[in-house]
């Protein structure tokens, strides 16, 4: 009883630690809605536009906070070794700055070859307007992801994801404004479309960035000290999660891509999916990260006792989560599917596809929580590796081949997406097995 009592205590602490972190990763999708909810009321263009130029953003930006990742995790250990960590809180911002740069001018590069790309003309100058402004957006994006981490290995995650709340009604309102204009008195902002849509996003992320400084500020105190192993300790654990994140956004892209080259229903019924699992994965992604930082503190402390408790109740909190998805997705699977679409082809074949979905997302769970316990033993090349071979040499290859030589084309897709994530889990759960028996 006491050992269940025990495990009851340590699955409530990480519920408790991981909805902060949850209600953080829901704010982001609020933000992307908000911003397309505004651009396709301004116009079909504006819409289509931003999503090109979003995607493009996104996708180098999310390399520099791949790295940024690597923070929670080392300063947790450091902590649990009893180390003075908090001395490194400046030079983690200085960290988020200077591994910005080449990123930010990777977007300039790629915003200066626009035109060579192949968009429809009338989009072209919106998708390089939007880009060359929110380019900038990089830097404080990657200040106030780096202090949310140093933050939550402290366990403090309620300010920064309370902030990035605030940051969805500050963001809807810019963009309103600046968008469609907006006339008080003899005061007029005038209508800025795009340019609007993109300087809403800069300030409103440079607003809560400036915020989450000056209240780590007081709470950090102390004079810059560098450490030439805490930065190899930033960048050896954080390069392989950064290129895993590419790994998988690239296998997702380029398999929007390949499906779309068949028709729109599978496309629309993709992205159905797709939306439909992103939303199951932020629920494992917070219970995962709240973990790597318990887990963290332990393994600098040597703790195996710890590990293996919290290791378990993440695992266990996971496998919980796909239940009560597939409980869901079973029952109320054509009431979801209308959700997005009133076409009836649409809604037939998202239930269909549905299935698979769920096999993928059982896998993609197990996988998320073995990574957030090898993010937490600061032990992630595998997941560089996993993702690499799991999205390009697996997912890809097999979906292209029951599509092209089969005609199983979107189901095909979806069952090379469910191997990948197989792969993925089998490998990082043996992983975590391997490395606490060898403690």
């Amino acid at each position: 009883m006491n050992k269940l009592k025990e495990f009851k205590e340590i699955v409530l602490n990480l519920i408790k630690l991981s909805l902060p972190i949850l209600g953080g990763n829901i704010s982001h999708i609020l933000v992307s809605f908000a911003d397309n909810a505004v651009a396709g009321r301004y116009s079909t263009l504006a819409l289509g536009s931003i999503s090109v130029a979003s995607a493009i953003v996104m996708t180098v930006t999310i390399g520099a906070i791949g790295l940024i990742l690597s923070v929670s995790p080392v300063i947790s250990n450091l902590r649990g070794k009893n180390e003075p960590a908090k001395k490194y809180f400046k030079l983690t911002v200085l960290f988020s700055i200077l591994i910005s740069i080449p990123f930010f001018l990777i977007l300039l590069g790629i915003n200066n070859c626009i035109n060579f790309i192949g968009l429809s003309p009338d989009m072209t100058p919106y998708v390089k307007e939007y880009i060359s402004i929110c380019s900038w957006t990089i830097f404080p994006a990657a200040i106030f992801v780096a202090i949310k981490e140093f933050l939550q290995a402290y366990e403090k995650v309620i300010f920064a994801n309370v902030l990035m709340l605030l940051m969805v009604f500050l963001n809807l309102f810019l963009n309103i404004i600046l968008t469609f204009g907006f006339k008080f008195g003899t005061y007029i902002i005038p209508e800025l479309g795009v340019v609007g849509l993109s300087i809403a996003t800069l300030i409103s992320k440079t607003l809560i960035t400036i915020f989450m400084l000056l209240y780590c500020l007081k709470l950090f105190k102390g004079t810059f000290e560098f450490s030439k192993n805490y930065i190899k300790d930033l960048i050896k654990t954080g390069v392989p999660i950064s290129a895993a994140i590419f790994f998988e956004f690239l296998g997702f892209n380029l398999t929007a891509v390949l499906i779309g080259k068949f028709s729109a229903l599978f496309a629309a019924v993709h992205n159905i999916i797709l939306s439909i699992a992103n939303c199951t994965f932020m629920i494992v992604l917070s219970i995962a990260n709240a973990a790597s930082i318990k887990i963290g503190f332990y393994n600098g402390k040597k703790d195996k006792q710890n590990i293996i408790k919290y290791s378990l109740a993440n695992i266990f909190l996971v496998i919980c989560v796909c239940i009560v998805s597939f409980l869901i997705l079973g029952n109320f699977s054509e009431q979801i599917a209308k959700i997005f679409s009133t076409d009836s082809e649409v809604i037939t074949l998202t239930q269909k596809i549905m299935i698979i979905a769920m096999t993928f997302l059982f896998f993609d769970g197990v996988q998320g929580a073995c990574v957030g316990i090898l993010k937490g033993l600061k032990d992630t090349k595998i997941i560089a590796f996993t993702m690499l071979t799991g999205y390009i040499l697996i997912a890809i290859p097999l979906g292209m081949y029951l599509a092209y030589f089969k005609n199983i084309i979107l189901e095909g897709f979806w069952m090379g997406l469910a191997l990948a994530l197989l792969f993925a889990a089998i490998v990082t759960s043996t992983k975590v097995i391997y490395n606490i028996k060898k403690m």
